[in-house]
């Protein structure tokens, strides 16, 4: 039984999991459009759509399927129509970021992933601070973090990009390939074991595309041309995707973000040189800009802690804090912005109230 899920990774903890519903079917998202949901499952692919039950329900997106999910549906084939879904089983881990605009709604990248591997190529790409952040969302999303440095063929200093990446990878793992020549294709393809599922982040342009093509052994996904000027890639795929590959593993694709805006992040396990450093310092409340016995600014000065991974640090850190507070919070914390204390707060109130009461004076 559920012989063609478990290729897809329907484990013990789903199908236990899906036993509680009667009368439903389980099934894996493998991709995602704006309305419409597709599926795999155990009678093969088929189109589905959200109940109104579960969209009523829904306090956000986070509610709603993502690539990767495994849901509860009314039926297993498309001979009468597209299939319905009625719940997501309990994810055991997913990568989110926070949705384009001002407001501080959530959207999932993936979910129920093993691994997550982090592209950022070896030429005009390459950019460790931008790295910090993704690696800062990986540690949260309870998958473990791989950095692939891809397109390796066109890096003229790779000892030196790959000092830089020592410096802040914290546990994560590194490898560096490259899809032109094949290098480190095939270790990337025993990171993904039988069963297990990864997920491919990064920019546009980075050789995701064509790295998944490797693994899966054929041209499934198209990137136009590489641009001579800045040596990348349009990544046409506008949508996620998840194949399973002929190693048994199961990869699921991504368009490239321009930013990775933090829902939630592990700041503490991406930096946890710094926090080290913090730990030791004099005082515990350091704020680490000029106290006696700082162990972060003695790094600094020493040059075992470069200024600009301090830097990413701080705003990563305030990223981080900001969004797990409530709206009273970030209202407070905008004021506090805005105007510096309490006190600078309390003086600008009076000089409005001030103000109001000339202006009632004059008009009246």
């Amino acid at each position: 039984m559920y012989q063609n899920l478990m290729k897809y990774g329907f484990s013990d903890r789903f199908k236990q999991e899906s036993a509680e519903y009667p009368g439903l079917f389980p099934a894996r998202v493998t991709e995602q459009h704006r309305d419409l949901y597709v599926l795999v499952s155990e009678n093969g692919n088929l189109n589905a759509s959200v109940s109104g039950k579960l969209i009523y329900n829904a306090d956000g997106n986070l509610d709603f399927p993502a690539v990767g999910d495994w849901v509860m549906i009314n039926r297993t084939d498309s001979s009468s129509g597209n299939a319905v879904i009625h719940r997501i089983l309990r994810r055991k881990s997913v990568f989110t970021r926070k949705a384009a605009g001002t407001g501080m709604n959530v959207q999932v990248i993936a979910a129920n992933i093993d691994t997550v591997f982090l592209c950022m190529s070896l030429n005009a790409d390459f950019n460790p601070r931008r790295l910090e952040r993704y690696l800062t969302v990986a540690l949260d999303s309870l998958a473990k973090p791989i950095i692939v440095l891809t397109k390796s063929d066109l890096c003229e200093d790779l000892r030196e990009k790959l000092d830089e990446i020592a410096a802040i990878s914290a546990s994560a793992g590194v490898v560096t390939c490259s899809s032109e020549n094949g290098d480190g294709v095939h270790e990337i393809a025993r990171l993904i074991e039988l069963g297990d599922t990864a997920a491919f982040l990064g920019s546009s342009g980075v050789g995701k595309s064509t790295l998944i093509n490797r693994l899966l052994g054929e041209e499934r996904l198209t990137a136009k041309s590489i641009r001579e000027n800045d040596g990348k890639g349009r990544h046409t795929t506008t949508h996620r995707q998840l194949f399973l590959l002929p190693n048994g593993g199961i990869v699921i694709d991504t368009p490239g973000m321009r930013e990775l805006a933090l829902n939630s992040g592990d700041v503490a396990r991406a930096f946890e040189d710094i926090e080290e450093l913090a730990a030791r310092c004099k005082f515990k409340d350091c704020s680490h800009t000029g106290e006696p016995g700082c162990m972060v600014r003695t790094a600094i000065a020493g040059g075992s802690l470069s200024p600009q991974r301090f830097e990413s640090y701080k705003k990563l850190r305030r990223e981080a804090d900001y969004t797990s507070m409530n709206s009273r919070q970030r209202d407070a914390e905008k004021l506090n912005r805005m105007f510096g204390s309490k006190k600078e707060l309390q003086q600008f109130r009076k000089t409005v109230k001030a103000k109001g009461s000339r202006w009632n004076d004059k008009h009246h």
